[in-house]
């Protein structure tokens, strides 16, 4: 009976011709696709830009929120600064292009390895609601062939989890480098930008000060106060000045900083007087790392003169809005863009040999 049945089964599945094979193929295609695991697939499907307000990205020490307000990415753990959105908008639109290269079983253990449990990097994407649009958790970076330093090396990939299948690892193309808790990588870094300086002085926590000055944009700077045969080096005053025209912000502390842990309870103060009509006030307290903490404020109506007052008018206009709002924040400025502006007086005078050539 078993033979006959057996012999049965044979001539069915000739006369279909591996038909039957290509109906199971199809279905087992099918069930993966509802599984949402499918080599070539979106990762997020349906998910869609103009749905998200906002982007959630938490690591095991720290966490951060970046959310559209009042048409503007900010970021809440630094007090409402202004993200960067070109950064938020690229961001977004990787994730929607995410695809699945491949998409394997995973057990606890492997979970812990590839850091696709509690260590790895959850990132969520919530709606106007404050519904998750879309959850994951991106682990290790995924290389095709493994590097001597994987830590410092391109990686062709990251392993990934969608949240609710916490057995299966699944492979992106994207190595998600922005997929990052640091400040730094998602402000805004547009500062300030002290244009035509007039007048410019700078004053240390011990009293020690220098002032510089003009009468007008082509005009020779003068040392204030010069004594004796003290002769002021042009190029270094050129110098101090122009590196107030255009600040760049390397990050933003916290909302919390204490200005004697950041050094701003006695800070160096640099103010300067533009020819435009505003004043500049710049506090620089400690260093951290290779950045001074700072804050800024700026002061006055813009009035400039001469045959391009109109044009300068709107660009000054359209850019101190921004500019005032800094004064709101504990600012982190490149030391490297001050270098020239926190000289000693006497590092701003010609040297003997200067002075006879």
């Amino acid at each position: 009976m078993k033979v006959r049945f057996l012999g049965v089964l044979l001539v069915l599945l000739a006369a279909l011709g591996g038909g039957a094979l290509l109906v199971f193929q199809q279905q087992s295609a099918r069930n993966s696709a509802a599984a949402g695991t499918t080599p070539g697939q979106p990762l997020f499907k349906g998910l869609q830009a103009s749905q998200v307000a906002a982007i959630v990205i938490r690591q095991p020490k720290d966490a951060i929120t970046i959310a559209s307000k009042d048409e503007r990415w900010t970021i809440a753990e630094r007090g409402g600064f202004p993200a960067d959105i070109d950064k938020v908008r690229e961001f977004v639109v990787k994730a929607i292009a995410l695809k699945i290269g491949q998409a394997e079983p995973i057990g606890e253990k492997d979970r812990a390895r590839l850091l696709l449990d509690a260590g790895g990097t959850a990132i969520e994407f919530l709606g106007a609601d404050g519904k998750p649009l879309a959850q994951l958790t991106a682990g290790k970076k995924y290389f095709k062939t493994e590097p001597e330093n994987p830590e410092k090396a391109n990686a062709d990939g990251r392993y990934v989890m969608l949240a609710g299948d916490v057995k299966r690892v699944l492979v992106v193309s994207d190595p998600l480098p922005q997929a990052s808790t640091r400040s730094a990588d998602w402000i805004s870094k547009a500062g300030f930008a002290a244009e035509k300086v007039k007048t410019m002085e700078v004053r240390a926590a011990d009293g020690a000060s220098w002032k510089i000055e003009r009468s007008g944009d082509n005009a020779d700077w003068k040392l204030a106060g010069a004594r004796g045969d003290e002769k002021l080096d042009i190029s270094k005053a050129n110098a101090a000045s122009y590196s107030l025209s255009l600040i760049e912000l390397a990050d933003v502390a916290p909302a919390d900083a204490k200005p004697e842990a950041t050094g701003l309870d006695q800070p160096l103060m640099v103010t300067a007087m533009t020819l435009d009509g505003l004043r500049y006030t710049l506090k620089l307290g400690k260093l951290s790392g290779e950045n001074y903490y700072a804050t800024i404020a700026i002061a006055g109506e813009p009035k400039p003169e001469g045959k391009d007052a109109e044009e300068r008018l709107k660009k000054i206009n359209a850019r101190l809005p921004r500019e005032k709002a800094l004064a709101a924040f504990t600012l982190l400025i490149p030391k490297s863009k001050l270098d020239d502006v926190v000289k000693k007086r006497a590092d701003l005078l010609l040297k003997k040999e200067e002075k006879k050539k």
